[in-house]
């Protein structure tokens, strides 16, 4: 079935084809891969051009999951005698100092392997995310341009569930590792370079230790990851067609004549000639912020408050590291683990005593976190569409039908 065929049984028409390559259907292709690693890629760029605009280093501006200004702000004075901010505390001010003490090396041993860590966690996410959708709607599968009919909230919501867990799964030993981190072993000179300290403690901590409290972030990275895309993807989409198809809907045949923004073409199947509408070039972007924005906020209220409970619960693990060092069983050491969660409740329960609920111990801070990290992933998930476009096939014009004209998506 083309993607022509495809949006006329949904009550939509293409335009007659330009050429005889446009009658068969695209051919899969594998540009989903390519996809998801530039668009990770762009969002950490993106994310780094625009922090200037905020008066904090960049992991206030977009949460990594590993810190690559650590060191670097260990080693600055400036950031040590906590003298307020200033433009020795932005993020290439931090930098700068850091190259000045330890030369050049500091980017390759210090910087360089938490930003690749960054982008490969990145560029799991949206890769798996693409190839998961491709499974589960036909359109998608086929990689064009635009997918018509877009997948529906259940079918992003799966697809975004599949590669959320699949993303924490692969990133569980940079987890690990950023949890563990203790800038003070590098200052010491307990281990030499990032390279050196990942090695050494993965090694020291085992699988064990890799996936302590994974489920937590299984629960975070799954669901947040579905909101997020499918709100994305209902806003892109099916709003944006909703709401072209209402607007130029309720205008009648006379007023869209006399518009310079259609052309008419004769209908091969008949005689009768009908406007195409071409919406206004700057309707899809607005929907397209929009959809970014949203999807920012809706998977914060999901991720906030389950990374509270996270960062309470990994300020055990290093102590139940050295005690599994010292125990022989494993059902023991599999035991402690999960006690430790109990631990986690009780104590986050306490700590929402005092806040004055749960409610309020969860997403205190909320609305400043999510602020700084909306520019951000709004940009990242619009570089995510632009790039998917640009790899996209070519594809016939697909043209919703109203009654005596057709709008165009271009």
């Amino acid at each position: 079935m083309t993607a022509g065929s495809g949006a006329r049984a949904a009550g939509v028409s293409s335009a007659p084809p330009r050429n005889e390559d446009s009658e068969a259907s695209p051919p899969p292709n594998k540009g989903g891969a390519a996809t998801g690693l530039q668009a990770a890629g762009m969002r950490a760029i993106t994310a780094r051009a625009v922090a200037f605009y905020f008066r904090a280093p960049i992991k206030a501006f977009f949460r990594g999951r590993i810190d690559y200004l650590g060191y670097a702000r260990a080693i600055n004075p400036h950031v040590q005698a906590e003298l307020g901010w200033s433009w020795r505390m932005t993020t290439p001010a931090l930098l700068v100092h850091a190259v000045k003490a330890e030369g050049w090396r500091f980017i390759p041993n210090q910087v360089l392997p938490p930003l690749m860590a960054n982008t490969f966690i990145g560029a799991v996410l949206y890769t798996a995310y693409l190839q998961t959708l491709s499974n589960m709607h036909d359109q998608s599968s086929h990689h064009i341009k635009r997918a018509y009919p877009p997948p529906d909230i259940s079918t992003t919501l799966s697809a975004g569930f599949i590669a959320g867990s699949i993303q924490s799964l692969l990133a569980a030993p940079f987890d690990a590792l950023q949890v563990r981190f203790r800038t003070a072993d590098i200052l010491e000179g307990k281990y030499k370079t990032m390279w050196h300290y990942a090695g050494h403690k993965l090694h020291s901590i085992g699988l064990r230790g890799i996936f302590a409290g994974f489920s937590l972030s299984l629960v975070k990275d799954s669901f947040g990851a579905a909101i997020f895309f499918s709100t994305f993807e209902t806003i892109k989409s099916q709003a944006y067609y909703s709401f072209i198809t209402k607007y130029y809907g309720s205008r009648t045949r006379d007023t869209l004549l006399e518009k310079a923004e259609h052309y008419t073409y004769t209908n091969d199947y008949s005689d009768d000639r009908r406007p195409v509408i071409k919406p206004h070039y700057a309707i899809e972007p607005a929907f397209l912020l929009l959809a970014g924005i949203s999807a920012s906020i809706t998977s914060q209220l999901i991720q906030h408050p389950l990374t509270e409970l996270q960062s309470v619960h990994y300020r055990r693990l290093e102590a139940l590291d050295y005690q599994a060092h010292d125990e022989n069983r494993p059902a023991r050491i599999m035991q402690r683990y999960y006690h430790a969660y109990e631990e986690t409740f009780r104590q986050c329960r306490k700590l929402a005593k005092i806040a004055g609920g749960w409610r309020q111990y969860l997403y205190r801070d909320f609305f400043m976190a999510t602020i700084r990290q909306v520019p951000s992933t709004s940009a990242g998930l619009i570089v995510f569409e632009l790039v998917r476009r640009k790899y996209a096939l070519e594809s016939e014009e697909v043209t919703i039908q109203r009654e005596g004209f057709e709008i165009l998506l271009t």
